[in-house]
């Protein structure tokens, strides 16, 4: 048969959904404790029905939404400082995600939930797995990571924009080709991650030498580089090799379930 598995960043569509519900609330950027059942009830009704959306707009054989382990993850083993300052999820919130994972249940979407690996890692072995037997898996989020995966068999798709995030979305936001991508954010960091990179080195720099040289490694080994670009690389090396490491997501995460498992049932929504 053929495959089109949708992989829900299921943290990623509840936390955007959340802001927006909260939004009208805050005052003095806090939630009452009176008003947090309402905006609570008011998200799971929304992601309820952003997932009925999609399920209609993707029409999948498989359906999967990955969440987050609550323990950290192997990147904070090795460098601390991962995700440092990031806005924590509200506690009334994190508490009520089981209420919203029975909801996706009750339309047969089924909730991943790990002991201790990242829901990116997860989304990108499932990925990885099912486009190597040359079958189609749709990636349902707007984190940036999943760019560097795009293949004929492998998507991302920005529900809350309604579009995809393609190879032509890549080269006009980053000036360089999806399977570039690693290579400059190693070059560049990521901010959003607090994931270090090359200092003095931007997005245009790091993307003109990409598209001058290919790929990091033939810029290292590049003679003809400009003495400050050739400094910078040498002096920040183990910077380089720690981002790399972080920005690069595990493809082999033993699963212990297969396609079978997450096959989707078609009903009818009230």
């Amino acid at each position: 048969m053929n495959v089109h598995l949708v992989l829900i960043d299921a943290l990623n569509l509840i936390r955007r959904i959340y802001a927006v519900q909260e939004r009208p609330f805050l005052l003095n950027n806090e939630l009452a404790d009176s008003t947090k059942q309402q905006v609570l009830f008011n998200t799971q009704q929304a992601v309820v029905n952003a997932v009925k959306k999609i399920i209609e707009q993707q029409e999948p054989t498989h359906i999967l939404a990955v969440f987050d382990s609550i323990a950290p993850c192997w990147r904070y083993d090795i460098y601390p400082d991962y995700k440092k300052g990031r806005k924590k999820m509200p506690d009334h919130l994190a508490n009520h995600l089981p209420l919203i994972q029975d909801e996706l249940m009750e339309l047969n979407v089924d909730s991943l939930i790990p002991e201790n690996d990242e829901a990116d890692d997860l989304i990108a072995t499932l990925a990885t797995k099912v486009s190597l037997r040359n079958q189609n898996v749709t990636i349902v989020s707007t984190d940036k990571c999943f760019l560097s995966m795009l293949s004929p068999n492998i998507c991302v798709n920005d529900y809350f924009n309604r579009r995809y995030l393609d190879n032509n979305y890549v080269r006009e936001k980053f000036n360089v080709c999806p399977e570039q991508l690693i290579d400059l954010w190693t070059l560049t960091g990521d901010s959003t991650n607090k994931i270090p990179g090359v200092p003095g080195i931007g997005q245009i720099t790091a993307s003109d030498l990409l598209n001058e040289y290919g790929t990091l490694t033939t810029i290292i080994s590049a003679t003809d580089l400009k003495a400050s670009i050739t400094k910078k690389l040498t002096d920040h090396q183990n910077d380089m090799e720690l981002s790399r490491k972080l920005l690069t997501l595990k493809t082999d995460i033993p699963l212990g379930f297969n396609l079978r498992d997450i096959r989707f049932q078609i009903d009818t929504y009230s």
